[in-house]
């Protein structure tokens, strides 16, 4: 995929750490210009725009709540003028509270679903006009294992990921016709700040160790690169399950 993507412009939300940044890395390998969101890791994303920039590439920090509507429009905006119309989208924002059946609120799953699933219909949403006008987009969706399988943060986590994987489909094939494809990825047991202290959780693993997050962002990178592919959920578990 060599500079396949020069010209072209990414918006990765939660860019600016663990999966999110190695999906901004490798997009900024191939040549796209990347707009790294972040809400609060402010210095974590300019740091990762600064090491894309003496890489050669081009990057942009938008900080915003892709959980809300006005926030979003700002956003888009504002890579609009910084990078150009986007034509890649990855919906990687996303919180894990872990909550047992008998101590999860209505706080909890209501924030869940904000900002888990209804991020990404916002931003998905407000990236469609301008990738409709050129034939041609790429969005993937970070989903997780957990939406289809037990679990060990919660049920609220599970249902925000199972209506990713729906929005995803429903997308798919309302958007095939407009040169769009629209896919998801889901991990399970990855490397990152949400396993810190969390070791135990290997034994689960065929593989003997968790999934990094480059392992996560090849998977990305094969789905934007791949026009005939749509509506597909790709699963890295490490052999913990099959679709």
């Amino acid at each position: 995929m060599a500079n396949d993507l020069k010209g072209r412009t990414a918006l990765v939300t939660g860019g600016s750490r663990g999966i999110g940044a190695a999906v901004c890395r490798a997009l900024a390998e191939v040549g796209a210009a990347v707009a790294i969101n972040c809400r609060e890791q402010i210095g974590q994303a300019e740091q990762l725009a600064g090491d894309i920039g003496k890489q050669g590439g081009r990057a942009i920090v938008v900080a915003a709540d892709v959980s809300r509507r006005e926030a979003v429009a700002g956003m888009v905006e504002r890579v609009t003028a910084g990078l150009g119309p986007i034509d890649i989208l990855i919906n990687n924002a996303g919180i894990a509270i872990t909550r047992g059946v008998d101590d999860l609120t209505e706080d909890d799953f209501d924030r869940t679903i904000l900002v888990n699933l209804k991020s990404a219909f916002l931003c998905t949403q407000a990236v469609l006009p301008a990738m409709r006008a050129r034939k041609w987009g790429r969005i993937v969706n970070i989903s997780s294992g957990a939406a289809r399988g037990a679990g060990s943060i919660g049920p609220h986590y599970n249902a925000s990921k199972a209506g990713l994987e729906g929005l995803t489909r429903g997308y798919a094939a309302r958007l095939v016709k407009d040169g769009i494809t629209v896919n998801a990825v889901a991990p399970s047991l990855i490397e990152t700040d949400m396993m810190s202290g969390q070791t135990q959780l290997v034994s689960r693993i065929p593989l003997g160790r968790f999934g990094t997050a480059d392992e996560v962002a090849k998977a990305v990178m094969l789905l934007v690169d791949n026009a005939y592919m749509t509506g597909q959920t790709v699963a890295l578990s490490g052999g913990m399950a099959f679709n």
